[in-house]
């Protein structure tokens, strides 16, 4: 492709379809996590059960991260956004006519597959569209837009989900998925600078290796679990009870604070964004600095006595959202630090870091919450607010495990480009 059908308005036509089918990914991941109370009386779920919905979702999704990096070297992001999507509509199908745990596990399942497509083809779609400094502000951008998803579930999902009931509400989220199959294949394109490298199963491995082997993908990838996981461990599971029934705060108080996120996504993303092509140096400690000041709200709010006070909350919503932009530092690590022919794979690797982390902090709240409700004789309510500060509390475990690997992989990412 020349230099002039880069930036032009093609481009950003193939952007702007690519950014509908990740706002739908959106929507579709955290349609559960607003639908908790829902399904628990749907299925009949313990809190380690409800857990387990979007633990599996989680698997699946930071599983098919390497294979979905590795197909996407080989045949392209408009191939993997198309059948994303079409999965998330089977899925989310699936799951509005399921009446057991089997059933809703499945169909969460194949959300979680088509999920793991979107976001990293949109993110290879960029280079083949746009040249320079424009990258990583709309590399930023992407994860900005793509929270608009978020505003979704929130409340026209939400509402029907309240008004209507449970199938109608999942029809219609497979029907907004469905909707972006078909606007993927009319309108999104690889570009004529496309070239697919093909990746044998000899291939396969070296692919992997020689993309994890740059300190910059390992640095990404933490940077990605330290950031990320506390975000996705709010929005996807246990956000809306802690809200509703740990801090007392009605349903549709819940969805607006949850909807700060959005706002907050939509201004921080491209000040990152900018930040981050000026002041390469500072990439890691701005991404320490955000997950630093989430820990420092989580603790004001779970040592409060009583329930925190509304503004408090609002910080910690602000605290927590910060992280959704400051995890795409992440991918600007893999990008810079991978040849294009390992790029898709390097960004999948990276895609996992939070994910992993989420689903192993989602699980484990699960189990805390289900242990401490057992001790009490299994009297009174599950999700209360004494049981959410203990569990919660794991994740500063968490965090303080990623800080100390991102600061590891950091040193080894600065030698290296001493020695380069």
């Amino acid at each position: 492709m020349s230099q002039a059908q880069l930036n032009s308005p093609k481009s950003w036509l193939v952007f702007g379809f690519a950014i509908l089918a990740y706002i739908s990914a959106i929507s579709q991941r955290t349609s559960f996590g607003v639908a908790g109370i829902q399904a628990t009386e749907r299925f009949d779920a313990s809190a380690q059960i409800l857990a387990t919905f979007s633990v599996v979702q989680l698997v699946v999704y930071a599983g098919a991260q390497v294979p979905v990096g590795l197909l996407l070297d080989k045949f392209g992001p408009r191939i993997l956004i198309t059948c994303g999507a079409l999965l998330m509509a089977a899925g989310q199908a699936f799951l509005a006519i399921s009446v057991n745990v089997p059933m809703g596990l499945a169909g969460r399942v194949m959300v979680g597959m088509g999920d793991a497509m979107v976001f990293v083809s949109v993110l290879k779609l960029l280079p083949l569209w746009f040249s320079g400094s424009r990258i990583p502000v709309l590399t930023q951008l992407t994860g900005t837009f793509g929270q608009l998803g978020q505003l979704i579930s929130l409340f026209p999902f939400h509402m029907i989900l309240l008004g209507v009931g449970w199938s109608a509400a999942f029809s219609i989220m497979s029907g907004f998925a469905f909707a972006t199959f078909i606007t993927t294949i009319a309108f999104v394109r690889n570009g004529k600078n496309w070239n697919g490298h093909g990746a044998g199963e000899q291939e396969t491995g070296s692919r992997i290796s020689q993309a994890w082997k740059q300190p910059g993908t390992r640095l990404g990838f933490w940077t990605h679990f330290s950031t990320a996981f506390m975000i996705n461990t709010f929005m996807m599971t246990w956000g809306y009870p802690f809200l509703v029934e740990g801090q007392g705060i009605d349903g549709a108080m819940a969805s607006g604070l949850m909807a700060v996120f959005v706002v907050v996504a939509i201004v921080l993303g491209p000040i990152l964004g900018a930040l981050t092509a000026r002041h390469a140096s500072q990439r890691s400690n701005i991404a320490l600095s955000i997950v630093g000041a989430i820990l420092a709200l989580w603790a004001v709010v779970l040592l409060w006595p009583g329930q925190a006070p509304l503004w408090i909350l609002v910080l910690l919503m602000v605290a927590i959202a910060a992280g959704g932009p400051a995890s795409v530092i992440g991918f600007d690590f893999a990008r810079t630090f991978n040849s294009p022919r390992v790029l898709g794979t390097a960004t999948g690797l990276v895609n996992t870091g939070g994910f992993i982390g989420a689903f192993v902090t989602i699980y484990v709240i699960g189990f805390i919450m289900d242990m401490l409700h057992k001790a009490n004789g299994s009297v009174g309510e599950l999700y209360n607010l004494p049981a959410f500060r203990v569990a919660l509390s794991f994740q500063f475990v968490m965090a303080l495990l990623g800080m100390a690997f991102m600061v590891r992989e950091r040193r080894k990412a600065r030698r290296f480009l001493a020695e380069q």
